[in-house]
Order: C-alpha cells, then sequence, then structure tokens
C-alpha cells in the first residue's frame, strides 16, 4: 500500500490559459528549479525554461493569460510567468520566499483540457530557496496530455514549504545525518489513509532503530497541533502494515526501513473541528535530527493517527550507501507506542 498515489482534493487557484507555440524542451519532468540572477534573486549555472519563448507569456508574477485579466496565476508565492502548448505542454514559474529563513517548496500542478477537465497533476520541488530570493522552474506534462485539444490549462493546484535544514531527502547526496526521511504518497479507501515513512541508510555506518519514530503533527503555518492522539497503528486498523510490535534493526549502509501511519478521515457531526495536519515533524529515533514531511494527514473528527514500528524494507539491497561518515547514537529502548513530542 505503500507505493500507490493518494489523489488529495486540488485547491483551485492559478488557473492559466496555454495556447500554441513552436519547439520546446519535452523531457517528461520538465525543467528543473533553478535560481534566478535578476536582482534580488539567487543565480545558478544555468537557467530553466520550456525552451523557445512560448507563446503566452505573463510578464508580471500573478497576472493571468485569461481574458479579463485574472489574478489566479499567483498562490503563495508561486507564479506561473510563462505558458506554451507543444507536445507536451509546458509552463514556466517562479518560487518567491518571502520568509525569514530558506524554504524548500513543493508545487502541485494540474494539466487541463479546454473543457476543464483534469488531464494530470505533475509534483515539482524547489529546494533550498534564501529569505527574499525568487527560483526559476518549469512544469512539463508528461504524454497524457499530449493528446490534448489545441486551447490547455494549468492551474497551481497546492504549495507546501518546509524549512530548509529540516526538508526530506529521497535522493541526491547524502545528508550530514547520514540517513535519507521521506515519506511516500500513500492510500486511501473508503476513509482509510495510510502513508508510509521511509528511512535509508546512506551513509558509512550501520544505522540502529528500536521503536516508533516521532511524531509531532503540525498545522499550515508549521504549528503543532496538540489535539492529536498518537496511537499503535493496530489500533486504527490492522492489515495495513503499521501494527506489530517493534524489532531492533541494525540497517547496514544502502539498507532501508519503513513506518506506517494510519488514520480516519471520519467527521462526525457535532464532534467537533476536523483536523487537518499538512506537515508533520520527525524523529527517526531520540536523539536523530527532525525532518518535516508533507503527510496531509486530513484527520477528521477522529483526532487520531496511529503510528507503526520501523520495519526493514527488505527490497533493498546493502553496499550503496553514501560518504557522509555519520555514525548514529546507540539505539534507545523499544516502546509499545509513539512518545508524543
Amino acid at each position: 500500500m505503500r507505493k500507490a498515489l493518494v489523489t488529495r482534493p486540488a485547491l483551485l487557484a492559478g488557473l492559466l490559459l496555454l495556447t500554441a507555440c513552436g519547439p520546446q524542451k519535452t523531457e517528461g519532468q520538465g525543467g528543473g528549479p533553478t535560481q534566478s540572477q535578476a536582482p534580488g534573486s539567487q543565480g545558478l549555472p544555468h537557467d530553466s525554461s520550456c525552451g523557445a519563448q512560448p507563446s503566452a507569456t505573463v510578464t508580471t508574477p500573478g497576472a493571468s493569460a485569461l481574458p479579463g485579466g485574472s489574478s489566479d496565476g499567483e498562490k503563495d508565492g508561486v507564479a506561473i510567468t510563462s505558458l506554451s502548448r507543444g507536445t507536451p505542454p509546458c509552463a514556466e514559474f517562479e518560487v518567491t520566499n518571502r520568509k525569514t529563513k530558506p524554504f524548500s517548496y513543493t508545487i502541485t500542478f494540474t494539466f487541463l483540457s479546454g473543457s476543464g477537465e483534469a488531464l494530470e497533476s505533475r509534483k515539482k520541488t524547489v529546494p533550498s530557496v534564501k529569505p527574499g530570493r525568487t527560483a526559476k522552474g518549469a512544469v512539463t506534462a508528461s504524454g497524457r496530455a499530449s493528446g490534448a485539444p489545441s486551447t490547455v490549462r494549468v492551474r497551481i493546484a497546492e504549495v507546501r514549504r518546509v524549512p530548509a535544514d529540516e526538508a526530506p531527502s529521497e535522493g541526491g547526496s547524502c545528508p550530514p545525518s547520514g540517513i535519507r526521511v521521506y515519506a511516500d504518497d500513500g492510500d486511501a479507501a473508503m476513509g482509510l489513509r495510510v502513508v508510509s515513512l521511509h528511512l535509508e541508510n546512506c551513509g558509512t555506518q550501520p544505522y540502529r532503530l528500536n521503536g516508533h519514530p516521532r511524531l509531532q503533527p503540525l498545522d499550515k503555518e508549521h504549528k503543532p497541533i496538540d489535539s492529536v492522539t498518537l496511537q499503535g497503528g493496530s489500533s486504527i486498523a490492522t492489515g495495513t502494515g503499521a501494527d506489530g510490535v517493534p524489532q531492533p534493526l541494525d540497517l547496514k549502509p544502502g539498507e532501508r526501513a519503513y513506518a506506517t501511519l494510519v488514520w480516519r478521515n471520519t467527521v462526525e457531526g457535532g464532534a467537533g473541528d476536523p483536523v487537518n495536519a499538512p506537515y508533520a515533524r520527525v524523529w527517526a529515533k531520540p536523539g536523530a535530527a527532525p525532518v518535516m514531511v508533507i503527510p496531509e494527514l486530513d484527520l477528521g473528527t477522529t483526532g487520531k493517527l496511529g503510528v507503526g514500528p520501523w520495519k526493514k524494507d527488505e527490497k533493498t539491497t546493502p553496499g550503496t550507501g553514501g560518504a557522509s561518515g555519520a555514525r548514529p547514537s546507540e539505539p534507545p529502548a523499544a516502546s509499545p507506542v509513539p512518545a508524543q513530542p
């Protein structure tokens, strides 16, 4: 269940029109984000774009190519700046960090047909944008959207940000901690939600685990939500991978572990307001550096989150660790349920 995609309700913002144009870059994931070199912005060796000049260009961030000058092209510091419909369609965007410390951004774009039908959603991650700076990037639809009508639209569906020094890592260079921690997109069925936390030992020393990860649910402003009750995974549902008792794990370099989060999106009248925690701060074990993940915890009115123990991922192969050289601390004692932060 850990690898299935959760489709979350799209936020109706950032709707923009794409019109026909000439040749463009067509890589499936779109151009990678770069830091722009204009005054007040960061600079990287190369720019990120859709290739040739798109036929529809938004010269002012937040402006729109839609008739009537709609300002729906900007959301939470992200603005689509130029649009094109090639094969496949592509949109360029900017991310401006208006906070006081570096943040990494995860942006969900939705490509739509001329009639408004959702063709596909694409996620782009823009790492470590410094305060007051602007990063540029491009997002390209896959082949599923290439057969769309001559007029295609794209919208900014969702913007999430985490502190750069707590950002999750699924690949790239190994963090100084010697481990990578991230959350997958999860699975949902009949109100039951399942998301897994993944941990990879990318260092050069064994990494020991024994127990549950420690979690702190956070609201959209990264403030702790104290009303959430953390329980063992089997108290929510069985057969999700979140059940079982903690077992000592000794992960060699390149080996992985996972822990499953499970909850029910049940809303009962008169039971109070639904609890939504887009973010969660995670400590793999006592003394570990925190990582902020984006599990999108829509807990309904239950306010309960089940957290399973760390389990070894048997599909991984040792010997692929990085070169951070970080040696983890001694393992903590096993705990039957995750501790409240």
